[in-house]
């Protein structure tokens, strides 16, 4: 019954006008950003971090969890609209969003988003809060071996749940470790297939990897069909979902 206890406190003292206040604005800000395409969460925050300096504690956080979560969200929408993944998260909307958005859908594609980020985010919140010391004790019981089979399971499924060829799901499989490679070294801090230049020691980053898997693929297709292209809606409509 503690956690709950903490939890009731927690929302006490969120739920005032001032501390709403800041949220909403973390938020709005947090989201219109992270629309950009390449924006994610952590760069929204970096950018953003110095808008809280003045702020009490309580209120600075509950800003920057804003800021967080809308710019988490704000992904999405490019996504569903131009089929340019902001972050990680949102190469999976991407997948079904936008063409849905090309079938005139993209309002319920939006709405979708927006419930599923906010049920997520609710119900995750609440089970982190009853799980996480038991999950932090397993974390630490967690050796190379265990992360080595883990990581072989990962790979194996994207291998068996691929669609289409096997050959190209071991291919790709195969691309995506190769890419992983580039880098400096966690263990050793050796420069792996970086060729001396000092960009590539950070290794590639997964945005940058989805934004040219799905959005350069997207405008050559467009170049190619340069007398084919049209605009599919003006308006964005139908962000109420309907029972069906």
């Amino acid at each position: 019954m503690e956690i709950f206890t903490n939890l009731g406190l927690g929302l006490e003292t969120a739920f005032t006008l001032t501390n709403l206040f800041y949220c909403l604005v973390g938020v709005f800000v947090g989201t219109a950003v992270g629309v950009l395409p390449g924006l994610g969460p952590i760069a929204t925050i970096a950018m953003l971090l110095p808008a809280t300096f003045g702020l009490p504690p309580v209120s600075a956080l509950i800003m920057l969890s804003g800021i967080y979560y809308g710019a988490q969200y704000g992904g999405s929408t490019t996504a569903i609209l131009v089929n340019l993944p902001g972050e990680s998260s949102s190469v999976v909307t991407a997948l079904d969003g936008y063409k849905m958005a090309r079938n005139g859908q993209a309002g319920k594609a939006l709405a979708t988003a927006a419930i599923g980020s906010f049920f997520a985010g609710t119900v995750a919140t609440i089970l982190l809060a009853l799980f996480a010391p038991p999950l932090a004790d397993l974390a630490l019981k967690f050796g190379p071996a265990e992360y080595f089979s883990l990581m072989v399971l990962g790979l194996v499924a994207s291998v068996v749940l691929a669609s289409g060829s096997l050959l190209n799901a071991i291919g790709m499989v195969i691309l995506g470790l190769l890419l992983g490679l580039i880098g400096t070294d966690v263990n050793s801090g050796a420069q792996r297939y970086t060729f001396d230049k000092p960009e590539l020691a950070d290794g590639i980053n997964f945005v940058i990897v989805a934004m040219g898997m799905f959005g350069i693929g997207e405008i050559i297709r467009n170049l190619e069909h340069g007398e084919d292209r049209n605009v599919l809606m003006k308006k964005v409509e139908g962000l109420m979902l309907s029972k069906d």
